[in-house]
């Protein structure tokens, strides 16, 4: 169970913050304690309200400051949302953003000295299996680093960085990972096509590998790398397809310079 000692206030409630709610409700967090601030909730956040979460359309709405604020806006929002939660900040209040490219300075100017916690998370928090960041300012103490990783674990894995400077290279491999995997199982079925498959039974082969793949990884204690050589026998068909995709040219200096695309385009963001 999620323990907290005051309430917690969702400022955003669309995809991502929506899938760590529903996270947190189900790893024992009160409904009755959470609110969610938005001025356009999306329908999909009705199953939330009906659970006994609150909604409220601004934060005069909102009675006292939030023990936890966590800002899951767009970072474009950040210069009207920070100005307008300035009240439900108080002594006690943690705040959290999993806004991209906001640096805790830029934050902290708003919403004053009190503990600050970015955090990147990723899209399979939606399915209690993400991937979440988190960088703390220099208020954050251990129970607020515990509180966070709470939070944070009840939808996935959780790392703390050492630097502020690391957030932007990990939104460019696990931030916005999931869609290069997503796109690997879309190139794998037009591989497949090319060859001669139908087009449905390539994508399910192609989707189904994939996803196999990497739940075979999750449970297994082996690395990636030793699993990779278990599906490989010299000179067979997977040492052939590696073959290309090992070469000096192949899919790790594309990797590379695709992470390091989006590794410079977070960093812009906070420019």
């Amino acid at each position: 169970m999620i323990d907290l000692a005051a309430p917690l206030v969702l400022v955003g409630a669309g995809k991502m913050g929506g899938a760590m709610l529903a996270g947190w409700l189900d790893r024992g967090l009160p409904p009755a304690g959470v609110t969610i601030l938005d001025p356009a909730l999306h329908e999909s956040a009705g199953s939330f309200l009906a659970r006994g979460v609150r909604h409220a359309e601004s934060p005069a709405a909102i009675d006292g400051a939030a023990r936890v604020l966590v800002l899951a806006v767009k970072p474009q929002s950040m210069a009207t949302v920070l100005p307008s939660v300035v009240p439900l900040v108080g002594p006690e209040t943690i705040v959290v953003s999993v806004a991209a490219g906001t640096p805790l300075a830029t934050i902290g100017a708003v919403l004053g000295s009190g503990p600050i916690v970015r955090v990147m998370p990723n899209t399979p928090a939606q399915v209690g299996r993400g991937m979440s960041a988190c960088i703390g300012n220099a208020a954050v103490g251990d129970g607020e680093r515990r509180l966070v990783t709470a939070l944070m674990d009840a939808i996935g894995e959780t790392a703390w960085l050492d630097d502020e400077g690391e957030i932007d290279a990990v939104t460019g491999v696990s931030g916005s990972g999931p869609a290069y995997v997503f796109y690997l199982v879309e190139c794998l079925a037009a591989a497949g096509r090319a060859q001669g498959l139908a087009p449905d039974l390539a994508m399910v082969l192609a989707r189904q590998t994939v996803t196999g793949a990497g739940e075979l990884l999750h449970r297994s204690d082996l690395s990636a790398a030793t699993l990779r050589q278990n599906v490989t026998s010299p000179n067979g068909t997977t040492f052939a397809a590696l073959e290309v995709l090992m070469a000096p040219d192949g899919l790790e200096p594309l990797m590379t310079a695709a992470v390091a695309a989006a590794t410079a385009r977070a960093r812009g963001l906070a420019g």
